[in-house]
């Protein structure tokens, strides 16, 4: 696909990738793809990424189930992220949250607290670590 040799990815071959909710505007993750995640991503309709830390190509949802179905791809005016408004089914977070951002600072403590409800239990999606 030729507009996607256009895009700014890094000196590893990799651009930021925004994953938003469709329908609510929620940011739910923000991974990383390559120009053939990307290129999967636009063929399947679902979201394609690699993994930084373990070094592999993974689609959304492999392993929990819980896929991200594309409505529309974005870049922005630098074209070095990309923004993917999805439809989230189950949890988009590993960790079992509805979104990625799901702690907050508390200002008077300094600390990260949960603000969000644990969606599903991540043992009984991925099992034991």
């Amino acid at each position: 696909m030729q507009g996607l040799d256009n895009l700014k990815y890094d000196a590893n071959g990799l651009i930021p990738a925004i994953i938003q909710d469709a329908q609510t505007g929620e940011v739910l993750m923000m991974a990383y793809m390559n120009k053939t995640s990307l290129e999967e991503s636009i063929r399947t309709g679902k979201t394609h990424f690699w993994s930084r830390s373990r070094q592999k190509y993974w689609m959304k949802g492999e392993s929990s189930g819980h896929t991200q179905d594309i409505h529309e791809i974005f870049i922005d005016c630098d074209a070095d992220t990309i923004l993917i408004k999805a439809t989230q089914h189950g949890a988009a977070c590993h960790e079992g949250f509805k979104n990625c951002f799901f702690r907050k600072l508390d200002n008077a403590t300094g600390q990260w607290v949960t603000a969000a409800e644990r969606l599903v239990d991540p043992e009984q999606v991925y099992g034991k670590k």
